[in-house]
């Protein structure tokens, strides 16, 4: 039989950012628990930060009958001489048989002992207080507490639990809580719980005591509110993602409010003004014609027809925070950027203070520098370099720490510094993300770069690497990050040279774990290819990332063509044929040697593309696969293994040199499709 089944976990308000971060794996715990109890079914889930709530359209009453099969030892280990043995009694003892009830059975192997029985559906009613509890227990806020005389934790108070089948209560047990036909009415209609008699009654009276279950519906309702306050202001409301989430994991009755603060803030840059109102009061920034206004948006979450004093009071709370952000500006201005205090903080145990850290940061991106051939430009990367970190010092970045870097873009501004510095100051941490924005230009990327080369450099040398999923220090990202500046700004980086150039100012540095370090981002970054082909690449010893990138984008085309298995069929063999001779040594061709008319085709065609420049490694790779149709024909027509030692190896070296100018692009022989 099916029923409607409704669970409600009542609690006192829930923190939204532990909330969330869980909300993915919910649904998902609570669909195990159903499919271990064989009762999985269709179900939704919702919640207000005093409540969770699961619904069952349609839940079983009864768990459907099984059908149990169980298999014990072949025949002749269970019987000897006609009487069972231990296998056998014991194999009826686990089926709770006696021997005489045994089956047999033939699955292709010889008979064995079989038994098979009928196990009958347990009533759901009587699953459901331990599968609540295991479902509440598995959840994983992070820090929880205890109330009460509880020994068990939970990340708030549990106040109360329904479990509801149709209209019948199921008895259920929670931290000490029995299940009840009652639930909480939104704090402002009223502190008294309040009965239902089902499920439908459930719903109704939530709605009538103040309370919007659904989230969607949370959502969708502060969004048409935001898009009316557009329309009749004028106004452009920046919708945070992250905080709208928030916002609707806080809230039971959402109505969103416009606010003013006073315009002499707006002196300060817009960051600090959008983490003020978004960390510490949850507000959204407002903008007019691209410009940040002195406007907010707050939800609230009041059950009233009058918002004035709600209003009033998010504007009252707001400006000491404004105020407090203000005093921090004028006094950074006034001090201006320096890094002496940097030496009083550590970076990490056995590489120590930031001041030394950007102090080998320096030195790297001189290093890059020359790569780049930027010599006009290295005092200004120093001088940069050695002011990146200044701004940790400052009282704004000391309360709002997520604005290192861009604080110091202002600040160096405020100065007249030279553009590029303040910039790369800005963008020194970039990219980011997966989906971030890279550096603007060659000077920011030299700086970017710099950071992330020491701080992968530094935790390498004292064995601090990433290991499965950990990677607290974000290396796996930094090194990313390092190869993608290098493709996208089109810059020519050759990793084993700074690791070379640097590698003086690390103790104990392992370049060959490095460099693997390096190579495995790749495989990462360019995943939907054939790995092999990446493979190729780098048994070209190519060490240029910008070459790299092309050399695996030309390859791949080649590889993905429609007859590339038949041209790898003909380079497979070449390199076959000189698997057993040094294709690093020089190989020496005697055209005098050249004795057929197809190896001497084959060597005039070579050489004509050898010889040749290309502006691309599409086209030098388009060249070289021409001489298929050749090879082909001196496979066909030539003997390489010749009785004559000179023109086996003369032969030989031929096919070799071909393979030794696919290698500059890439080694053949590693290519598999």
């Amino acid at each position: 039989m099916i029923k409607p089944l409704l669970i409600e976990i009542a609690v006192e308000e829930l923190p939204a950012i532990p909330f969330l971060k869980e909300l993915p794996n919910i649904e998902k715990k609570w669909a195990n628990i159903l499919e271990e109890n064989d009762l999985l079914c269709e179900f939704d889930f919702f919640y207000t930060p005093r409540r969770l709530v699961l619904w069952h359209r349609e839940f079983k009453t009864v768990q459907d009958d099984k059908i149990i099969e169980q298999f014990g030892a072949p025949i002749k280990i269970a019987y000897k001489d006609g009487k069972p043995t231990g296998a056998a009694i014991g194999f009826a003892k686990k089926c709770g048989i006696e021997v005489d009830q045994l089956q047999t059975i033939d699955q292709g192997k010889g008979e064995v002992l079989y038994y098979k029985s009928k196990q009958k559906g347990k009533e759901s009613s009587t699953l459901l207080n331990d599968m609540i509890n295991q479902f509440v227990k598995s959840l994983n806020f992070g820090k929880s507490m205890r109330w009460g005389s509880n020994q068990e934790s939970f990340i708030r108070p549990i106040r109360g639990v329904s479990a509801v089948l149709a209209d019948q209560l199921i008895d259920v047990e929670l931290y000490g809580i029995k299940s009840s036909k009652t639930s909480f009415a939104h704090r402002m209609v009223s502190y008294e719980k309040f009965s239902f008699d089902f499920a439908g009654d459930y719903f109704c009276k939530l709605d009538k005591n103040g309370v919007i279950l659904y989230p969607k519906q949370r959502r969708e309702i502060i969004l048409e509110q935001m898009e009316q306050i557009q329309k009749q202001s004028g106004l452009t409301i920046e919708i945070d993602q992250e905080l709208l989430d928030e916002i609707v994991a806080i809230t039971e009755y959402p109505t969103a409010l416009l606010g003013t603060f006073n315009e002499e803030f707006l002196e300060l840059p817009k960051e600090v003004i959008v983490n003020s109102m978004k960390e510490h009061q949850r507000y959204f920034a407002v903008y007019k014609d691209g410009q940040i206004t002195n406007k907010f948006v707050v939800v609230s979450n009041a059950y009233t027809k009058d918002f004035e004093y709600i209003i009033a009071g998010n504007e009252k709370v707001l400006r000491p925070r404004l105020a407090d952000a203000m005093f921090f500006w004028k006094n950074d201005l006034k001090n201006g950027l320096n890094n002496e205090g940097l030496k009083d903080i550590t970076f990490v145990d056995k590489l120590g203070s930031l001041y030394d850290k950007i102090q080998r940061e320096a030195k790297i991106a001189l290093s890059i520098a020359d790569i780049f051939d930027m010599k006009e430009h290295k005092e200004l990367l120093e001088k940069t370099v050695l002011l990146s970190k200044a701004d940790l010092l400052t009282d704004m970045v000391y309360e709002f720490t997520e604005l290192q870097g861009l604080m110091g873009y202002y600040y160096a501004k405020a100065a007249n510094e030279d553009e590029l510095l303040y910039t790369a100051l800005k963008e020194q941490y970039l990219p980011d993300g997966e989906n971030s924005d890279l550096p603007s230009n060659k000077f920011s990327s030299v700086v970017a770069m710099s950071n992330k080369f020491d701080n992968i450099l530094g935790l390498f040398s004292i064995e601090m690497f990433p290991t499965g999923s950990r990677d607290p220090y974000g290396l796996r990202r930094a090194a990313m990050g390092i190869i993608k500046i290098s493709i996208a700004n089109k810059l020519h980086l050759n990793i084993e040279q700074i690791v070379d150039d640097n590698q003086n100012i690390y103790n104990n540095l392992d370049k060959t774990k490095v460099m693997e370090f390096f190579y495995e981002r790749l495989y990462q970054l360019y995943s939907n290819i054939n790995p092999s082909i990446i493979k190729a690449i780098l048994g070209s010893q190519e060490k240029d990332i910008l070459n790299i990138s092309y050399k695996i984008e030309a390859l791949n085309k080649i590889v993905q063509s429609s007859d590339f298995k038949d041209l790898n069929n003909t380079f497979k063999r070449v390199a076959n044929i000189i698997k057993d001779i040094d294709t690093d040594a020089q190989l020496d061709i005697d055209t005098n040697l050249l004795e057929d008319e197809a190896e001497k085709v084959l060597y005039d065609q070579f050489i004509n593309i050898n010889n040749k420049t290309y502006s691309t490694f599409d086209e030098q790779l388009e060249a070289l696969f021409s001489l298929k149709v050749y090879l082909d024909r001196f496979f066909d027509e030539v003997f390489v293994n010749h009785e004559d030692i000179k023109i086996k190896t003369n032969r030989k070296n031929l096919i070799g040199k071909i393979y030794q100018a696919f290698k500059t692009i890439a080694d053949i022989k590693e290519i598999t499709i």
